[in-house]
């Protein structure tokens, strides 16, 4: 009898992040490992899993061993699920079936209560003829089993039983054996393993890793999740090179002729700007400049703000003319407050990725790396991280300009993270002192796309915003912070001989 669409489909967890790694979901008929400590989210993946099924109209049997059926039912309600198709079997142990008197005379075996196990789950299978089981957990059949070698057997017996029923199989692992046993590694034809990592300071950090799928291909390395009222959400690894976009890479404007001119026209669609200058030297208005400027064109833009509150930033940004809470209102503009202790590195991405992908948003700033880095303490990999999101971002023609804030104030400064070569264009913004008062000056001292000024601009913030200059063609050592005047006039902004 030839198979439905349904029966040739994957078993999908309903879990979207999650059947993208898998590549659709799980082979049917086949038995699977869900491991992971206590509170890594099983228990809420394999619900998912079995309310997928009854959405399909398959029937599903969730087999406890070790919660019982109101704890179970309790933990749908906190999601807000109705179990209604999915069926609970609390599998009580045989010892609880005696009465106290019996316990006391009567020891039962290993033996006798791990065939007993195993008859009440054929029996509850037999009964209700399920095209999807969970079995949780593991833990219980191997404490029964009492050695490795009984314990595979009887993983062996519950697949080959289930090959026969054409069942698809969870079977669920918490971990909390002392020896490292990997004998369902080898048995199970998929095993998708969960993890959770405590920070020193923050809320704790999930990720999800499938170690084997046979005959399959599947999204490697490790994968950030959460766990949400709604049940997980999981934010899959972002490959860049499976993303690819046709747009024209032509120059962006920044609002500010002088700016344009430093820039050699602007920075072009779909490359990279990093900001790089110490604390208050204006990084985040150069940023907010060119999210402006793409809101006139026409375009959309999304601001992640990592350092400051936002009440904050759209008074300042008011006094300086710029209307941040109308263009948000109005829809043009998206700022979103991130907070680095509580947001991993997975889920930021999977933020920008949707902005990019469902809003058509083309112009990205992320304020600032420094917060970012924050997020995510293995710093050896934060690297990584920029550079698939930055390729992302560039090869679906976003503009992405980024912000780095570096130690110290004038004379030789050091970034906490050096991405500056990874970025397209890099713009940068030092403090200098001179006639007895402290200015800020600009230059761009790489651009991939094309000819840019080399020259170095003072700049000014006021109530007009960010004013730029004329090129200091009359000092030398502005990027060092002490200039030395070589000219015949000062070149400084605000200078009546100028």
């Amino acid at each position: 009898m030839p198979k439905t669409t349904i029966e040739r489909a994957e078993a999908a967890f309903g879990v979207p992040g999650l059947d993208d790694i898998l590549v659709g979901g799980l082979e049917r008929e086949r038995v699977y490992l869900l491991e992971g400590a206590p509170g890594t989210g099983k228990t809420t993946a394999a619900m998912k899993f079995l309310l997928e099924g009854a959405r399909l109209k398959e029937r599903g049997l969730y087999i406890t061993l070790s919660e019982t059926e109101e704890e179970l039912r309790s933990t749908a309600r906190s999601h807000g699920w109705d179990l209604e198709g999915v069926e609970i079997f609390e599998l009580v142990p045989p010892e609880s079936l005696l009465d106290e008197q019996q316990q006391q005379s009567l020891l039962y075996s290993s033996d006798l209560e791990l065939g007993e196990t195993t008859r009440m789950i054929f029996e509850s299978v037999e009964r209700h003829v399920p095209r999807r089981v969970v079995i949780d957990s593991l833990s219980e059949i191997r404490l029964l089993a009492q050695s490795s070698l009984r314990y595979r057997r009887q993983v062996l017996a519950l697949k080959h039983y289930f090959a026969k029923h054409g069942a698809t199989v969870l079977l669920l692992d918490d971990l909390t054996t002392d020896i490292n046993d990997k004998t369902v590694h080898s048995v199970a034809h998929g095993v998708v393993q969960l993890q959770e990592l405590a920070p020193e300071y923050g809320a704790e950090r999930r990720r999800v890793r499938v170690i084997k799928y046979r005959g399959r291909r599947f999204r490697g390395g490790y994968h950030d999740f959460t766990i949400k009222t709604g049940g997980l959400e999981v934010y899959p690894r972002i490959v860049a090179s499976e993303h690819h976009s046709a747009f024209a890479r032509d120059p962006m404007s920044s609002g500010l002729a002088e700016l344009d001119d430093l820039l050699g026209g602007g920075v072009e669609r779909g490359s990279s700007a990093l900001i790089l200058g110490p604390a208050g030297t204006g990084k985040s208005l150069f940023t907010i400049n060119f999210a402006v400027a793409a809101v006139q064109r026409g375009e959309k833009a999304a601001l992640f703000v990592f350092d400051e509150e936002l009440g904050l930033l759209y008074d300042r940004m008011a006094k300086l003319g710029i209307d941040l809470r109308s263009m948000e209102a109005d829809g043009k503009l998206i700022i979103e407050q991130v907070d680095a202790a509580e947001l991993s590195p997975g889920e930021f991405a999977s933020r920008v990725r949707s902005c990019v992908s469902a809003q058509n948003i083309q112009t990205v700033v992320i304020d600032s790396l420094n917060g970012y880095q924050a997020a995510m303490p293995q710093e050896q990999f934060l690297v990584l991280h920029i550079h698939e999101l930055l390729q992302y971002l560039n090869r679906q023609g976003a503009s992405t300009y980024l912000t780095v804030a570096q130690h110290g104030l004038v004379g030789e400064m050091k970034a906490p993270i050096d991405v500056t070569y990874l970025a397209d264009t890099v713009i940068l913004l030092r403090y200098f002192e001179a006639r007895g008062q402290v200015r800020r000056a600009v230059s761009v001292i790489k651009k991939r796309a094309g000819e840019h000024e080399t020259t170095i601009r003072e700049f000014s913030i006021g109530a007009k915003g960010l004013t730029l200059g004329a090129p200091l063609n009359d000092f030398q050592g502005v990027l060092r912070g002490v200039p030395n005047f070589v000219g015949p006039g000062s070149g400084l902004m605000g200078d009546p001989s100028a």
